[in-house]
């Protein structure tokens, strides 16, 4: 069993964690998480809980995620030290592992790397990496050309949005995360493809 715990447990665990706006997000992404995962032959219930679960430390502060994430043995690299956007995530794994009991290797690295992606993501990790930014919730520029491209590829979708959130960060002069960048590299590199992206990058 890979919740040891059952849905309405989860909601309720939520609940007492999260804002309402976020609570709200969660079971969006978790709905998107679960049609998603239909469409593209993976467990929907794994998806749909997962999903649900992914941003549950995100209205911590951020002391209290940085000791979830001690607790759970992560050390911190140094760019993600000093990213605390990034901290709910990796101290989402970690909470869901030492405090919920949940041990599947793939739900944890799905939160955990929601934010950033990585190479070699599996399915389970492409699934919630883009029903985080393709759920019903969402109002971004483009959101619209992220949730056709979902339909029709995980990948074209996440090499769409990783590109817009690398070129947002040096931007606005903040770090990149080695992740991100691996995880752009190794989908330009499988895909072959025009740059999807780039009318994002030129806003």
């Amino acid at each position: 069993m890979i919740f040891p715990f059952t849905e309405a447990d989860a909601m309720r665990i939520l609940s007492e964690r999260l804002k309402p706006e976020r609570l709200r997000h969660s079971v969006c992404v978790a709905e998107c998480a679960q049609l998603l995962a239909g469409r593209y032959g993976y467990d929907e219930k794994i998806a749909k809980m997962t999903g649900l679960l992914h941003d549950i430390c995100k209205n911590d502060n951020l002391d209290f995620q940085l000791q979830t994430i001690k607790n759970g043995g992560i050390m911190l690299t140094s760019i993600e030290k000093k990213s605390p956007p990034l901290y709910h995530a990796i101290a989402g794994a970690a909470y869901l592992k030492t405090v919920l009991q949940v041990e599947d290797a793939d739900v944890l690295n799905a939160v955990r790397y929601h934010t950033t992606g990585r190479a070699g993501m599996s399915a389970l990790e492409k699934i919630i990496f883009v029903a985080d930014l393709a759920s019903a919730d969402r109002n971004y520029p483009d959101v619209e050309t992220v949730r056709k491209l979902s339909g029709q590829s995980l990948e074209q979708a996440m090499l769409y949005v990783l590109e817009f959130l690398i070129c947002d960060l040096i931007h606005r002069k903040k770090y990149l995360h080695p992740d991100s960048i691996a995880a752009y590299n190794e989908l330009r590199s499988e895909m072959d493809a025009d740059c999807y992206g780039g009318a994002l990058c030129q806003r």
